[in-house]
């Protein structure tokens, strides 16, 4: 595997190549590890319509809900760490939270409740935590991590009272949350038996390009190679100004933009650009990303496919328990760029604050 890091006062970006039939492959765990998703973007070049393989995960994309107003200590109840967190996953993050400036809350598939909340209710909750590793100086902001999975954290325990009597007494919290969860172990339930929410589906759209100038590449050449292929860096900055509706063939002069591809390029005749939006979690990713490799099977024209996924700007963390705060943008996102070949470059980006992408 190849790996390499290209870093400014502004973003970080991780660049990979490897082959998902590598015994070493991390693909399945980058992508298991990013739980919150809103934005999944896939492009197929020389392909006019969304193959219907695609098109039918895309309906099979889990189901969110929306809650509103929900009191956290509601979370702690037994029978819902049971249901959900003991026996299921469970996905919840807050909604139209700041993480610069509003207390905010992410209850990870692993049981872990995250939050990084301000200095004064921090003091106020009197839960053991951690200073924000971008408070800097002073410390401002505070991550307060608890497992919900732990076997001593039941009623009539210390940790468990004490972090009940918290959040429900001494300084209770209430969210607007996005949340995707399911039971198992034999049990049938739904969040709207618990909460009083609002159920959504993520929403697909297809767009049609023409004649799009496209960088040329090769599977095997991570950085390009002059006169010949074009690097990670510039497709992932072309994938930016595709995504943006920008022209590739802006001039130098250009009072709107004056981005060029890349050279060497080529010119495809048509691609597909289906964007999927909405509380997308791994799971359904992973699926998207499966079937993405089977495409080649089929004897298509593309040379490559390329699916981009937009992480939360606001989310308490990026991969995994990674600290991730806003900054200037908030950026947190990765890119798979499948070969025919079963060749793969992944890259990963985020911002000034966030941890390295793993």
């Amino acid at each position: 595997m190849l790996r390499e890091m290209a870093k400014c006062g502004r973003h970080l970006l991780v660049c990979e190549k490897s082959n998902f039939t590598h015994s070493k492959s991390t693909h399945r765990h980058k992508v298991d590890t990013h739980y919150y998703n809103y934005r999944v973007s896939i492009i197929i070049p020389e392909c006019g319509m969304l193959p219907p393989a695609i098109a039918s995960i895309c309906k099979t994309l889990e189901n969110y809900y929306l809650v509103k107003q929900l009191s956290l200590h509601e979370m702690l109840e037994p029978e819902f760490i049971n249901t959900f967190i003991k026996e299921g996953k469970c996905y919840a993050l807050s909604y139209n939270t700041r993480i610069d400036q509003d207390n905010t809350v992410a209850l990870l598939p692993t049981g872990k409740l995250i939050l990084s909340i301000d200095k004064d209710t921090y003091e106020e909750l009197g839960l053991e935590g951690q200073p924000s590793k971008y408070s800097h100086r002073t410390v401002m902001r505070y991550i307060v991590a608890v497992d919900l999975r732990e076997a001593s954290f039941v009623p009539g325990r210390k940790r468990y009272d004490r972090v009940m009597w918290a959040l429900k007494e001494k300084k209770p919290l209430t969210f607007d949350l996005l949340m995707s969860c399911s039971s198992s172990g034999g049990k049938e339930a739904s969040l709207a038996s618990y909460f009083h929410c609002q159920l959504y589906q993520p929403t697909l759209s297809t767009r049609i390009l023409k004649e799009t100038m496209c960088p040329v590449l090769l599977s095997n050449e991570l950085n390009g190679k002059e006169n010949e292929s074009c690097s990670s860096q510039e497709f992932l900055d072309w994938l930016g100004a595709v995504f943006s509706s920008i022209d590739c063939n802006n001039q130098t002069d250009s009072f709107l933009s004056s981005y060029c591809c890349p050279e060497p390029n080529t010119v495809l005749d048509k691609a597909c650009l289906c964007t999927i939006s909405g509380f997308i979690i791994p799971e359904g990713i992973s699926r998207l990303l499966d079937q993405l490799r089977l495409y080649f099977e089929e004897l298509k024209l593309a040379p490559w496919v390329s699916m981009t996924v937009h992480g939360f700007a606001d989310s308490p963390v990026s991969w995994g328990q990674s600290e991730h705060g806003y900054h200037k943008g908030g950026e947190n996102l990765y890119n798979f760029l499948v070969f025919r070949n079963q060749d793969y470059w992944l890259q990963m980006a985020v911002g000034t604050q966030s941890d390295c992408p793993p």
